[in-house]
């Protein structure tokens, strides 16, 4: 992977620590200059300062990625730094702090966790895409996920795992919404070491910077799913076995079965549309 991102300019949102400053390090090391988006100003200083100390280039920008028009201000500043943005990986994240039942969990709360973990990539995803689809060269956003995206991996999290869940289907849209020079992507982490978790449990996670050294080659390649702890796909089949299971029993395949099907009926009603022109 040596110098895959020299040259390119690589936005990094929640980029002062865990994930974020990780992948950072990661991708300066392949020839990347790093916009690094955080709230906390002095952590945000302290990171781009470590990045410049081992010679990646790097500018911090202080965004709340809750709020749109801070997005479009960190979009603006990242464009206007080296007049393009080829990378863009929205990993701002906050946990969910309050557990219990869903009906227990006050909706102040949820409304917090959404308010970052979904709507953050969302309003990131608005500001830049339009400047990105603008550009004349190849380009990716990474929408940061979690094993959360796939699978219940903590009872008493119905907040985080549904916003980890939407990020998964509002990144699977927006791919059809892009060029073809812009991929879109989802990142999805297993449990990694960061200040989301509780300082006692942060032994028995996967190091960021082991995390980011699986990751990147495939943001590289440009993976549509990026990946890195193999035992979430045995979680994930959890589900998937159930769903084949009770397709087959109750709604099993058949001759003529994409009647109802809503892409195959656009199809057929465009193809209509068509002859009659």
């Amino acid at each position: 992977m040596t110098a895959a991102f020299y040259g390119q300019v690589a936005v990094i949102t929640g980029g002062a620590g865990g994930i974020g400053i990780a992948l950072a390090r990661q991708l300066g090391a392949g020839g990347a200059s790093i916009v690094l988006a955080d709230v906390d100003q002095h952590a945000l200083d302290n990171a781009v300062g470590g990045l410049e100390k081992i010679g990646i280039e790097a500018q911090g920008v202080i965004c709340n990625v809750a709020d749109l028009a801070s997005t479009e201000n960190l979009a603006s500043q990242a464009f206007e730094w080296r007049g393009r943005v080829d990378l863009l990986i929205n990993n701002a994240g906050v946990s969910q702090n309050k557990h219990g039942k869903l009906f227990d969990v006050p909706m102040a709360e949820v409304e917090r966790v959404f308010a970052v973990n979904f709507y953050g990539v969302w309003h990131c995803c608005r500001a830049f895409l339009p400047r990105m689809a603008e550009q004349d060269h190849p380009c990716a956003i990474y929408n940061v996920g979690s094993e959360n995206s796939l699978f219940c991996a903590v009872k008493g999290s119905a907040a985080y795992i549904a916003s980890k869940h939407a990020v998964l289907g509002m990144t699977e849209s927006l791919r059809e919404d892009v060029p073809p020079h812009v991929h879109v992507g989802t990142i999805i982490p297993g449990w990694v070491s960061t200040g989301l978790n509780p300082e006692e449990f942060l032994h028995l996670g996967m190091s960021a910077d082991t995390f980011a050294s699986i990751i990147v080659p495939q943001i590289a390649a440009r993976e549509r799913f990026v990946v890195s702890h193999a035992y979430n796909a045995v979680r994930m089949h959890e589900r998937t076995v159930a769903l084949d299971d009770a397709f087959a029993r109750n709604a099993p395949r058949h001759e003529g079965d994409d009647e109802h099907d809503v892409r195959h009926v656009i199809a057929r009603m465009r193809a209509a549309a068509r002859k009659q022109d």
